[in-house]
Formats: structure tokens, C-alpha cells, sequence
């Protein structure tokens, strides 16, 4: 019985601060990490006092607050400006900050000089690099100057162009083989953990049984060590997006709807303000 309640204790153990060591220590211990995409102070906040261990400052803020069609647009003083506010409200999580488009792929030294004004204008906690083998020396090279990486493995949607399609990644046996080559590569070169993109469960298990770094998936199956979702889409803000792997929580498009209506209409009305209202 003692046996089994230090196991209970230790799956289910509470951060007052969560760290890359934290996030390591959890899946040693078999305990779930979960992660959300936030991009503002206000929803970094209520993210953060919600207890979720990881907020990731995605460049899906190109999509989501920018309505841009691909994260492609969004350029490094716009992530930073986004991971600012959210530092801000960040008293527990992880935050952790996407390095853009164009900032990282060509040059390692361009790579460097991304990530540090990242973490020096922002205050953010780490960053997340797209790719495997092709932006190996730019994630050397970041760790090397003592900045967390995160990778991102699977379906890149800084390369949709490449791919063609948001569709699933490494069905085939080739390039489900190269995955799980690279994710060992991102784990052997210092990462902290690995983002996997809309690949095959059974694959995720693979690549999540095969490392120490945890994998937080997205359309990845329930075997890996963590989720993330985009917060927008989580809400039911984003009507449009209906992916299978995206479970809505709440429909905030017909609260908000529904609230906005009425209050244009009580203003119309002249039903608000009412004396109580006024000074």
C-alpha cells in the first residue's frame, strides 16, 4: 500500500514553477505535461492560473490573431512583442517561444542572434525550432549559448509549402524511419523536448519510447508524454479549423457572439446604461 502511494504522490506531483528539468522529471515519473498555445497577457493569464505546465507563444499567432493563411508572415519583433505579454501573466509555466520563419533556417549565427533577442527582450524561458537534420547546426549552435531548445518534429507548418498539404506525416516507412532517426538526433544534441505534428500513433509511440526528452504531440496519439492545442481553437473561437484531433471545450464563438448582439442591442435600445450605470 506504501509502494503505491508514493507512486500516486510522485504521477501527480505539483510544480510551484515548472522547469526543462520539471518537464523531464514528469515523464520519468509517467505524469502527463500539458501544454497551450496563449499570445496575449490576458489569456496568458488565465492559461497560466488554469495550471497548464507549458505556454507555447506559436507562430500560429500569425494565423490566429493575425489571420494570416500560414505561420509564414509572423516576424521576430511580432513574436516577441506576443511572448512579452505572455511572460508577463506567467507565474508557473513554462513559456516557450517560437523562433519564425527565416530566422533560423539559413545561418546558425543568424539562428543565435533570433533566439537570444527572444530570450533577452522577452523574458521567455526557451525557444522551438522546426525541423530535424537541416537546422541541426542552428539548434547546436543556440544550446551551445546556454538557450533551451525545444524541436518540432512530424508535419512543419513553417514548410507547408514544401509538403503541399496539412495532411498526416511519416505514413509511409521511409519517412516514418527518418522521423525516428531525428528524433533521437534532436534528443542527442541537447533539445528538452520534442513537439510531434500530426504523425501516426503508432509511430509517436515509437519515437516517444525511444528517447528520455519528452514528446508532447498534436494529432499524435495518447503514447506521448504531453498535448498542446492551439487555445483559439480548444475555445471553439475558430469555427473553421475541425481537424480530428481537436477537441473543442467550450463554444466561445456563440458566448461571444451572443454577448456582443446584446449588448448592441441594449445600446440601441437605450436600455444601457441604466441608472445604476451612470455616475
Amino acid at each position: 500500500m506504501l509502494f503505491l502511494q508514493n507512486m500516486e504522490d510522485i504521477t501527480d506531483k505539483k510544480y510551484s514553477r515548472v522547469t526543462t528539468k520539471s518537464l523531464q522529471e514528469m515523464k520519468r515519473n509517467g505524469q502527463k505535461i500539458s501544454m497551450l498555445t496563449a499570445y496575449d497577457y490576458s489569456f496568458g493569464g488565465l492559461v497560466d492560473k488554469a495550471g497548464i505546465d507549458i505556454i507555447l507563444v506559436g507562430d500560429s499567432a500569425s494565423n490566429v490573431m493575425a489571420g494570416h493563411e500560414t505561420t509564414l508572415p509572423i516576424t521576430l519583433d511580432q513574436m516577441i512583442y506576443h511572448a512579452s505579454s505572455v511572460v508577463r501573466a506567467a507565474k508557473r509555466a513554462l513559456v516557450v517561444v517560437d523562433l519564425p520563419f527565416g530566422t533560423y533556417q539559413s545561418d546558425s549565427k543568424e539562428a543565435l542572434r533570433s533566439a537570444i533577442r527572444i530570450m533577452k527582450e522577452s523574458g521567455a524561458h526557451a525557444v522551438k525550432v522546426e525541423g530535424g537534420e537541416q537546422v541541426k547546426d542552428s539548434i547546436e549552435r543556440i544550446i551551445q549559448a546556454g538557450i533551451p531548445v525545444m524541436g518540432h518534429l512530424g508535419l512543419t507548418p513553417q514548410s507547408i509549402y514544401k509538403f503541399g498539404s496539412y495532411t498526416v506525416r511519416a505514413r509511409e516507412e521511409n519517412e516514418a524511419k527518418q522521423l525516428l532517426n531525428e528524433v533521437k538526433l534532436i534528443e542527442k544534441i541537447g533539445c528538452f523536448g520534442i513537439v510531434l505534428e500530426k504523425i501516426p500513433a503508432l509511430v509517436a509511440k515509437k519515437a516517444t519510447d525511444s528517447i528520455k526528452i519528452p514528446t508532447i504531440g498534436i494529432g499524435a496519439g495518447a503514447n506521448v508524454d504531453g498535448q498542446v492545442l492551439v487555445l483559439h481553437d480548444m475555445l471553439g473561437m475558430n469555427k473553421e479549423f475541425s481537424p480530428r484531433f481537436l477537441r473543442r471545450y467550450c463554444d466561445l464563438d456563440k458566448i461571444i457572439h451572443e454577448a456582443i448582439s446584446q449588448y448592441g442591442k441594449d445600446v440601441k435600445s437605450k436600455n444601457f446604461p441604466n441608472e445604476n450605470e451612470q455616475y
